[in-house]
C-alpha cells in the first residue's frame, strides 16, 4: 500500500476532508493517506488539526520534513489559499517524490513560476490543476474547430474562477495575450483574447451549472454543459500521476492560467481596459 502525505495550511477543509475517501475509493485501497502535517488549525470551523486527523484516522506529523520522509506521494492542498503554496511546496518539491499541488496552483504568474523552477531544479514530478479539465465531455472536442469560447460557472472569481479559466486555456491550446473585465468583483465577467485573435468569455453567476458554448469560424454553436463526475475523474488522473510520474498538464500551460486569473482581477477593478499579460 502506498503512503500518501498532505501539507495544508489547515487540515479542515473541504478537499481534505474528501480526498483520503475518494482516493480510497479510486485505488480500492492501494493508495492511502496515511500522514498530514498542517500550519495552523482551522480558523473557519473550529477544528483542530489534530482533531481532524483523529477522525480521519490520519497520523498528524509536527513538521514537513516529517511528511516527506515517512510518504511515498505528497498532496500539497491549501485550496482556497495559494498564497501560502510558494513556502508549503518548498521541500516537498526538493524530494524527488511525485507531488500534487492543489488548485489554485499560485496566486499569480511570478509565484508560478518559481514554483515551478523549484521543481524542475530537483527533478521531482508535479503538476497542479483544476478538477473541471478532466470532465469527459471535453475530451472529444475538435480543439482545431474552436475559434471562441463562452463559459458559465457558479461561485466567486477569487476562489472559483480557476474551474472555467483552465478548461478554456486548454481548449484554446494557445498562449492567452489580455484580459478585459466586463463586469466587477461582485458580478465576474471577462474576456480572454488569444494570441492568435481567437476570444473567450468567461462569466460567473451564484447557483451557475458549468457550461461551455464553443462557436466555429462560421460562428456555428455547440452547447457542452457539464454534468460529468469530474471530481472522481480528476481523481482517477491524480492516481496515475502518483504511479508513473508522468504528468498530465504541462507546466508552461498552468502559468498561463495563473496569469490570465491575476490579469482577471486587475481587469475586474478596471472594466473595458485591455490588460495585457
Amino acid at each position: 500500500m502506498k503512503k500518501i502525505g498532505f501539507i495544508d495550511y489547515y487540515l479542515d477543509e473541504w478537499h481534505a476532508n474528501n480526498y483520503p475517501r475518494f482516493i480510497k475509493e479510486c485505488t480500492k485501497g492501494e493508495f492511502e493517506v496515511a500522514y498530514a502535517y498542517a500550519k495552523i488549525d482551522s480558523p473557519l470551523n473550529g477544528m483542530t488539526n489534530k482533531e481532524w486527523a483523529m477522525k480521519q484516522n490520519v497520523e498528524l506529523l509536527d513538521t514537513i520534513e516529517e511528511v516527506i520522509d515517512k510518504s511515498d506521494v505528497l498532496i500539497v492542498l491549501s485550496p482556497d489559499n495559494p498564497e501560502m503554496h510558494e513556502e508549503l511546496t518548498d521541500l516537498p518539491l526538493k524530494s524527488g517524490k511525485p507531488v500534487y499541488v492543489d488548485k489554485t496552483f499560485a496566486p499569480d504568474k511570478e509565484t508560478a513560476i518559481r514554483i515551478f523552477k523549484n521543481a524542475e531544479k530537483h527533478g521531482t514530478p508535479c503538476f497542479s490543476s483544476s478538477a473541471l479539465r478532466f470532465a469527459s465531455e471535453l475530451n472529444d472536442i475538435e480543439k482545431g474547430e474552436i475559434y471562441k469560447i463562452y463559459s458559465e460557472g457558479p461561485g466567486t472569481y477569487e476562489i472559483y474562477s480557476i474551474h472555467q479559466i483552465e478548461p478554456v486555456v486548454m481548449l484554446m491550446n494557445c498562449r492567452a495575450k489580455r484580459v478585459m473585465g466586463l463586469g466587477d468583483e461582485k458580478h465576474p465577467s471577462i474576456i480572454i483574447e488569444f494570441e492568435d485573435g481567437r476570444y473567450a468569455q468567461i462569466h460567473q453567476c451564484i447557483g451557475a451549472n458549468y457550461k461551455l458554448t464553443l462557436a466555429d469560424m462560421e460562428n456555428r454553436a455547440s452547447e457542452y454543459p457539464i454534468t460529468s463526475d469530474f471530481f472522481a475523474l480528476f481523481i482517477k488522473a491524480l492516481v496515475d500521476f502518483f504511479k508513473t510520474g508522468k504528468i498530465p498538464v504541462e507546466h508552461n500551460q498552468t502559468i498561463d492560467v495563473i496569469a490570465v486569473r491575476e490579469a482577471g482581477f486587475d481587469a475586474l477593478k478596471k472594466p473595458f481596459a485591455w490588460i495585457n499579460l
